[in-house]
C-alpha cells in the first residue's frame, strides 16, 4: 500500500466570527472520457450563476448564520474532454467572482471530480489551487465528489475536507452536499481546522463492476460508518475511481477527516486496507456477454421486457452514444418488439423530420461522431412520431439537456429512438413523453451501464453486453 500523504494544515485553528459567515459557492462537473473523440464545450455544459445556482442548496436555510454568495456552476452529462477555452473562461469568471466578493470564511465546491481538459491532466487539482491562491489560508474549503472522482495530492493540498458519495447508482447526491457543507460550517461554528488523510489505493475498476447494490462494494461502503464511529473522526469517503481517465491520478483512494492526526491517518489506511484486500471481487451485478449472447438470452426470455445495457456506448459514463452496433445485431437476429433508447444521430432526425411521420425513408443511423469504434448503419425506416421536447437529465442536480428533435422510427422489428443530443434514458416519463411505454416490448436496449433504479424496477431480467465504445469494460 502507499503511505498515507497527510495534509499540513495552514494555521491549526480559526478564529470564529461573531458576525454571520460569508460562504462562497461554485462547482464543475463533467464526468469526462479521454477516450471519447467528442470535446465538451459551451453547448454542452450547463452554467448558473447568483440566486439561480444558490436555489439548488435548499440545506442553507438550515443555517441563519451565513451569507452565502452563490458564484459560478458548470455543469454537464459525461462526455469527452473539456475544450480548453471553456474551461479557461469559465476559470477566469470563477476567480473574478471571488476576488470581487470575497473576504471569504468558507467556500463550498460542489464538484464531480473526473473533469479532464484536452491536453491537460489534472483540472480539478488546477482549478482548485487556484481558488485556495485567491481565498487564502484562512478561509475552510470543503467540496463534494462523485465516488467516480479522481483525487490528485494537488487537489488535497489546496482544500479543508472532502466527501464523496456512498451509492452507486448514485442516489446521495444531494445528501453528500449537505454533508459537504456541514463539515465546513462545523469547522468554523468550532473555530478548528481539521486534518485531511489521503490514502491511494492502486485499484481501477469500472463502476459496473463496483455498485454498491451487490458485493463486494456493498459492504466496502457499509463500512464507512463504522469507521468513523470506531476511529471518532468527522467523515471519510472511498473513491472507486473514474477507469476512462487516461491521467496519473486514476485510480481508487480513501479520504478521513478529523482533529486527530494519528486517528485520521488510521481510519483511512483501515478503510484503503479494506478496499485492496476485495480488490479481486469486484464484479458484474448481472449476467454479461458479448452483443450476441445477450440478444439470444432476451429473444428467448419469457418474462419481458429484458432490459440490455450497451454498456461500451453509455452517455452517462463518457460514451458518445451513436454507435448502431446492437442496432445492427438486433436486426441481424431477427429480433422483434424491441426498443432501442437512443441513438444521437442529428441529420438522421432532420431526415426523418422532413419526410414526416408515416413516410418511410433510407436512413443511415448513428456511426458519425465515433468512427473508432462504429459506423453509420443503412436502413429503411417508418417515421413514426417526431418531437421536441426537452428532459431533465438529473432534476435534482439541476442539469437540463433539450432536446430540440427527437424522431422515433420503426426498422423491421424494432423501434429506433433517434436523438440530435445526447440523451440518456434514466426514466420511465422519458419513454412516455414519446408516446412510448417500454413495458411493453420484449427487449429494451438502453445505453448505459449498470441499470439505474427506475430502469431497474423495468427489467423483469437486465443483461450487460460487452459492446464497443469509447466506455467500453474492457
Amino acid at each position: 500500500m502507499n503511505p498515507i500523504k497527510e495534509r499540513q494544515p495552514g494555521s491549526g485553528s480559526i478564529t470564529p466570527s461573531p458576525k454571520s459567515f460569508h460562504i462562497g459557492v461554485a462547482g464543475l462537473s463533467c464526468e469526462c472520457s479521454t477516450f471519447s473523440p467528442l470535446l465538451s464545450g459551451e453547448r454542452d455544459f450547463s452554467v448558473t450563476e447568483g440566486d439561480e445556482l444558490g436555489e439548488n442548496y435548499g440545506f442553507f436555510a438550515e443555517y441563519p448564520d451565513i451569507t452565502v454568495t452563490p458564484l459560478i456552476r458548470a455543469r454537464a452529462i459525461p462526455g469527452g474532454s473539456i475544450e480548453p477555452d471553456f474551461y479557461d473562461s469559465f476559470k477566469q469568471r470563477l476567480l473574478d467572482g471571488l476576488a470581487a466578493h470575497g473576504p471569504w470564511d468558507g467556500i463550498y465546491l460542489d464538484m464531480h471530480g473526473a473533469a479532464n481538459v484536452h491536453g491537460r491532466d489534472d483540472v480539478e487539482g488546477d482549478m482548485l489551487a487556484a481558488v485556495r491562491e485567491v481565498v487564502g489560508p484562512g478561509c475552510i474549503i470543503s467540496a463534494s465528489y462523485d465516488l467516480h472522482g479522481n483525487v490528485s495530492q494537488r487537489v488535497v493540498d489546496s482544500i479543508d475536507m472532502l466527501t464523496a458519495y456512498r451509492t452507486a447508482p448514485h442516489l446521495d447526491y444531494y445528501e453528500t452536499q449537505q454533508r459537504a457543507f456541514a463539515l465546513l460550517m462545523r469547522a468554523l461554528h468550532e473555530g478548528v481546522r481539521p486534518q485531511m488523510a489521503f490514502q491511494r489505493v492502486p485499484v481501477l475498476v469500472p463502476g459496473e463492476r463496483s455498485s454498491t447494490e451487490w458485493e463486494p462494494g456493498a459492504s466496502l461502503y457499509a463500512a464507512i460508518q463504522p469507521t468513523i464511529d470506531q476511529y471518532g473522526i468527522w467523515d471519510t469517503s472511498i473513491l472507486i475511481g473514474y477507469v476512462w481517465a487516461d491521467e496519473p491520478r486514476a485510480t481508487g483512494c480513501t479520504i478521513a477527516i478529523g482533529l486527530d492526526a494519528e486517528q485520521t491517518n488510521a481510519a483511512a489506511e483501515a478503510l484503503a486496507q479494506q478496499f485492496w484486500d476485495v480488490r479481486e471481487g469486484f464484479q458484474f451485478g448481472v449476467t454479461s456477454g458479448t452483443v450476441d449472447e445477450c440478444i439470444q438470452l432476451a429473444m428467448a426470455e419469457t418474462d419481458t421486457p429484458v432490459v440490455i445495457s450497451d454498456s461500451g456506448d453509455n452517455p452517462t459514463a463518457g460514451g458518445v452514444g451513436d454507435i448502431p452496433y446492437v442496432l445492427s445485431r438486433l436486426l441481424a437476429l431477427g429480433a422483434e418488439s424491441a426498443l432501442v433508447a437512443a441513438i444521437t444521430d442529428g441529420s438522421a432526425v432532420a431526415a426523418c423530420a422532413e419526410a414526416g411521420v408515416g413516410a418511410t425513408v433510407a436512413l443511415s443511423i448513428g456511426g458519425k461522431q465515433d468512427a473508432i469504434h462504429g459506423q453509420p448503419l443503412p436502413v429503411e425506416a417508418t417515421v413514426m412520431s417526431l418531437h421536441d421536447v426537452s428532459w431533465p437529465a438529473n432534476p435534482r442536480a439541476g442539469v437540463t439537456v433539450t432536446i430540440n428533435h427527437v424522431a422515433v422510427v420503426q426498422v423491421a422489428g424494432v423501434t429506433v429512438v433517434l436523438t440530435e443530443r445526447r440523451t440518456p434514458f434514466h426514466r420511465i416519463q422519458t419513454f412516455t413523453q414519446l408516446g412510448l411505454d417500454p413495458h411493453g416490448y420484449q427487449i429494451v436496449v438502453v445505453k448505459m451501464g449498470y441499470l439505474v433504479p427506475e430502469i431497474n424496477q423495468l427489467a423483469k431480467r437486465a443483461l450487460l453486453a460487452l459492446s464497443p465504445g469509447a466506455v467500453n469494460q474492457d
